[in-house]
């Protein structure tokens, strides 16, 4: 049952020495509902958002973003500068410690560098870091972060990683115990309930001003929306279109999510690449943006960017919605009433299976049968990035917090992309060169050649752009962030 009416003010708790202490001070406290519980809280070895939702208050990176998008250092005491063609040079802030104790240095970065790009490691966000092929101690506060051959966008990439603590990150409790540098720590995470963060005191950074948050996962929008009307929780991420006027509040703010399918060009009946185009013909996507996300949402231009990207294609177009081509191409290859099977997740992503439901309605009018597989989120991954069982067709929905054309087309379109269904040898090489280009006209003439041809062969079905919509309660105070990032140190309650 939901509360009716705010609680007052908690004593604040800490944990000292394994013990919880109560201090005679009024608690500042919010709780976040997240869609799904996060995987792990490992922040290097999953892709996955509910991890980031939490671990961006834990852990902290080289560089950051204003909530606008301008890289600015973090841990890193400035900008960083080229001290080779294929190598970036970091200077650390000096003593910054890991809230174990551990300190931040030259040894914690490279350990981190070096532990993301491990094969081994098998990080579902290696696309994220593909580049990179080493780290180099220079002293205690200097990194040389290395490429393979020039990297332009390194500094962006450097803001997405987060670095681990060498000792801790080797412990396998690590998954469950996270150990950062950020201005927040664990202090309990209940398995299918919630996770409970604390503020770090030993935080080097300005402190912030709310002492403890909740994380709960609620999967359903309508009872996420009914916590945050009954006052249990502070801010809902995915608020539906539809409930914006009925939430305390409503923030919107261009979102970075885009909905895609991933199609197989390696197995089944989308091997063929006619059936791949008609399914792309298939889909209204404009009665699927209007339906289902009102104002919210805009048209996917047949490539997995946006239009504020590097690398956007202004020439490359959408699909046009057109059943009867879709219909006379099923037929012209031989795939009429053959089976498409089509895997999502559900509360993961605003809509995600009434996304997928739609799609496969407008794919069962155009002649296929199609087998709907909806999996919860860890056994979703599974499917997603194993590369030995590529289903027909995987709903995907992609934030491209890089803002360049590098990381999707490296995780989505290349053939060694862990998300990719495709064996595209001259692609994947068009977008290798086009990583190490450093001439910003030949770079995006490769990334246009790239995405113009991936779309005439339809390796995916393009759907829509998202903004990113928030419910929050009426006593919180915050701006969303272009990013989609929540950073609990950019929140306040007010008094």
């Amino acid at each position: 049952m939901f509360m009716t009416g705010w609680v007052l003010p908690r004593l604040c708790v800490v944990a000292l020495a394994g013990a919880l202490l109560a201090e005679p001070a009024a608690c500042v406290e919010i709780t976040i509902a997240l869609g799904a519980e996060p995987t792990t809280l490992d922040p290097q070895l999953a892709d996955d958002g509910s991890e980031r939702a939490i671990n961006d208050n834990i852990y902290e990176t080289l560089l950051a973003r204003m909530p606008k998008g301008d890289l600015i250092p973090a841990l890193a005491e400035g900008m960083p500068a080229q001290s080779a063609p294929d190598a970036w040079r970091f200077k650390l802030r000096p003593g910054i410690k890991f809230s174990n104790g551990e300190p931040l240095n030259a040894d914690a970065v490279v350990y981190s560098i070096k532990r993301i790009i491990d094969p081994k490691y098998n990080s579902q966000q290696i696309s994220y870091y593909s580049a990179i092929t080493d780290a180099k101690k220079i002293d205690d506060l200097t990194v040389d972060v290395i490429t393979k051959g020039p990297d332009p966008i390194l500094p962006a990439r450097m803001y997405w990683m987060k670095v681990v603590p060498p000792i801790a990150s080797t412990k396998p409790d690590f998954i469950a115990n996270p150990v950062g540098t950020g201005p927040y720590k664990l202090l309990n995470w209940t398995r299918g309930s919630s996770i409970k963060l604390i503020k770090n005191d030993a935080y080097w950074g300005s402190a912030p001003s709310i002492d403890s948050v909740s994380y709960r996962f609620i999967g359903e929008s309508a009872t996420r929306l009914a916590g945050l009307m009954a006052g249990e929780f502070d801010v809902i991420t995915n608020l539906l279109p539809e409930f914006t006027e009925r939430a305390p509040k409503a923030k919107v703010v261009v979102g970075l999510e885009q909905p895609v399918m991933v199609l197989s060009a390696l197995t089944g009946v989308t091997q063929d690449k006619r059936v791949r185009q008609a399914l792309n013909f298939a889909i209204d996507k404009e009665g699927l943006a209007a339906g289902l996300f009102g104002n919210y949402a805009s048209i996917s231009q047949g490539q997995l960017l946006a239009p504020s990207y590097f690398g956007f294609d202004p020439q490359t177009k959408a699909y046009p919605y057109d059943p009867d081509r879709a219909k006379a191409l099923i037929k012209e290859a031989g795939a009429q009433g053959k089976t498409v099977i089509v895997v999502g997740t559900a509360g993961r992503w605003l809509k995600d299976r009434e996304i997928v439901e739609a799609v496969a309605q407008m794919w069962s009018e155009a002649g296929l049968k199609v087998d709907v597989k909806i999996f919860e989120f860890t056994e979703y991954l599974k499917r997603l990035f194993d590369r030995n069982a590529r289903p027909d067709a995987i709903f995907v929905s992609n934030s491209n917090e890089l803002m360049d054309a590098d990381r999707p087309l490296s995780a989505y379109y290349s053939l060694s992309g862990p998300a990719s269904s495709n064996a595209d040898a001259e692609m994947k090489a068009d977008i290798d060169a086009a990583r190490a280009e450093t001439d910003t006209a030949k770079r995006a003439a490769l990334y246009h050649k790239v995405v113009e041809h991936a779309r005439e062969q339809a390796y995916m079905a393009w759907l829509i752009l998202l903004n990113d919509i928030y419910g929050t309660s009426d006593r919180l105070a915050w701006e969303p962030r272009t990013d989609a990032k929540l950073l609990v140190k950019e929140m306040n309650v007010k008094k």
